[in-house]
């Protein structure tokens, strides 16, 4: 196993989660498989053994290890489930990336489209009115994850037109940029989840064989500024046989 870190900008302890998280996805690092130690790990890469520990509740988190009184940490498995788009914005905070294990993305997209019935209720605009619309293809070892669409009021597009190409966004995602650019930050999220057959659109966009019947899961969010404007709506359509899974703390 390597302890050298790769050569990006991430905190110490997202770096060497995001090792032992490519391990784990490619499958060099299998279900049953004991991970080092928390002094082992802090050994090798460096660190102290709280960054070492953050590493690992970081992968506990994502449901890929677990740990056994007496043990150790234990690989558990690869990832199947779809996170929402309120998971990705807090996820970038974190890590500086929208991705999850094993994740990239591709496709990106951004222009400006004329709003559908459904974008426009939502935006308080009339349909057909100009939009902004970016989109993007979320994959990992087992294949498409989700295609992730941002819905965003035009006005952006003035002061900050990198929305409108086709490329992936530097310096952070949408919201970031906006809140950058504008000062208006994201005080409010609005998360829903639904479950549907997907259409011929849906089977198209998750580049599934036309006439397919599968049910999906579709993940929508509303990202609001402290005047409950909305800043961005995000649409996230998860791929066929992906799942949900949330963790909360109970209070005793």
């Amino acid at each position: 196993m390597s302890g050298h870190p790769r050569a990006d900008n991430r905190p110490p302890y997202a770096r060497i989660a995001g090792n032992l998280r490519d391990l784990i996805i490619t499958g060099k690092l299998s279900p049953g498989d004991l991970l080092p130690s928390i002094k082992e790990l802090a050994e090798q890469w460096g660190v102290s053994t709280a960054t070492a520990d953050r590493a690992m509740k970081l992968l506990r988190g994502e449901g890929l290890v677990r740990g056994i009184p007496g043990v150790g940490t234990e690989v558990v498995g690869r990832p199947v489930s779809i996170s929402s788009g309120s998971e990705r914005h807090d996820r970038s905070g974190r890590t500086q990336s929208s991705w999850d294990a094993g994740e990239k993305s591709s496709g990106h997209t951004g222009g400006m489209a004329p709003a559908p019935e459904d974008v426009a209720t939502v935006l308080g605009i009339s349909p057909g009115d100009d939009v902004i619309r970016r989109s993007r293809v979320y994959r990992d070892g087992h294949g498409i994850v989700a295609h992730s669409t941002s819905w965003i009021p035009s006005e952006f597009a003035r002061v900050l037109p990198q929305l409108v190409r086709n490329e992936r966004l530097k310096g952070g995602l949408s919201l970031d940029l906006i809140a950058q650019a504008t000062g208006r930050q994201c005080v409010e999220r609005v998360d829903e989840e639904a479950a549907r057959i997907a259409t011929a659109d849906d089977l198209k966009l998750l580049e599934l064989e036309p006439g397919t019947v599968a049910a999906i899961l579709v993940l929508t969010a509303r990202f609001l500024d402290a005047d409950g404007q909305l800043l961005e709506y995000g649409v996230d359509l998860g791929a066929p046989g992906r799942t949900r899974r949330t963790t909360s703390e109970v209070s005793q």
